[in-house]
């Protein structure tokens, strides 16, 4: 994620200079170009590539969103063609067990459109004015008003049926546009970096490489207070220290912000939604000064990062493309608020 800097005052010469490296910034040049870059111009460059990963794990959480929901109708319309297979098979056995008379009246108008008006309102009705008056109480009649009934519900489950299937299609359709919406982000972000010469390229993707190594490094324990469930959510999170950010992931080895929060918390027993926007409505909001390890804190305005607090104003998160998962102080974004799930 991106850090927020005060801006300093700038003269007319600094307002130059930030001015064309803003320019610079969107069509940036390889090469040598940009071999002596000065502050302000690499200013310029550090917000662009941190607004890029910003915006594209923005879009991450959407795709995420999409993602889940494409599942739940596939699982859906995969029922619903399982049901309408077993209502087939009842169906064709009712239409054996019916009498000649009643199985010829139910083929030649079961299935007619005046007939599916009149059993929206009663099957019974039906039988009356098709002239079954006489084997209203018999078995013929049963069998005859079951398969009528059983016809609605086939009718019933094919038109839902059809109605996930093309929800399912749009979804997919959506899924790809927000794949495609990524992709670039991460593609115009890369892109400015390759413009860069090493050690520039270092100070815009962190101006403490040291420190960050050292917060993501493989190995570290949870050793507060915490118990129990918590306990379980914090040991699962520390133990993800060090693996890399990968958008739409969520482990075994590697996640993205939601996607670690969630598999954490699976791991103490909780249940949680997969995208970080459905999680901030997953529990408890906590007041700031109230927070507790274990607690889900979120960022932006729009809530599209969320990590674990671990304790001493400390955060455990998924931070970006190109980054680790890593411990850094819950303020480094514009925190929003905490939920206790």
């Amino acid at each position: 994620m991106g850090t927020h800097r005060r801006p300093r005052p700038a003269g007319r010469t600094r307002t130059a200079v930030l001015g064309a490296a803003a320019g610079a910034a969107v069509l940036l040049p390889t090469g040598s170009a940009w071999a002596e870059p000065g502050t302000a111009s690499l200013d310029q460059v550090k917000a662009k590539v941190d607004n890029l990963y910003e915006d594209a794990e923005a879009a991450t959480e959407q795709y995420n969103k999409v993602n889940e929901r494409a599942g739940q109708l596939q699982d859906q319309a995969g029922k619903l063609q399982e049901r309408l297979a077993a209502q087939q098979t009842k169906i064709l056995q009712l239409q054996d067990s019916l009498g000649a008379l009643a199985a010829e009246q139910y083929r030649s108008g079961g299935i007619d459109p005046s007939m599916q008006l009149m059993l929206s309102s009663s099957p019974d009705e039906y039988l009356q004015k098709a002239g079954f008056q006489e084997l209203a109480g018999g078995q013929q009649a049963d069998a005859l008003r079951s398969a009528l009934r059983l016809q609605q519900s086939i009718d019933q489950d094919r038109a839902e049926t059809a109605a996930k299937l093309d929800e399912l299609e749009q979804a997919r359709t959506t899924l790809s546009a927000k794949k495609s919406e990524v992709q670039g982000k991460l593609a115009e972000a890369g892109q400015v970096l390759a413009g860069l010469k090493a050690a520039d390229r270092a100070r815009v993707l962190g101006d403490n490489q040291q420190a960050a190594s050292r917060s993501s490094a493989r190995g570290q324990t949870y050793t507060g207070p915490a118990t129990g469930q918590v306990k379980a959510i914090l040991d699962f999170a520390y133990a993800q220290l060090g693996k890399p950010y990968k958008w739409g992931a969520a482990g075994p080895n590697s996640f993205d912000c939601s996607g670690l929060t969630q598999m954490a918390f699976r791991a103490g027993g909780v249940g949680l939604p997969r995208v970080s926007q459905d999680q901030w409505n997953a529990g408890k909001r906590i007041a700031k000064a109230d927070i507790q390890p274990g607690d889900l804190l979120f960022y932006y305005n729009d809530l599209h990062h969320v990590g674990i607090y671990i304790g001493n104003g400390k955060l455990l998160h998924a931070p970006r493309t190109g980054k680790n998962v890593e411990i850094v102080d819950m303020d480094v974004m514009p925190y929003m608020g905490a939920v206790r799930p």
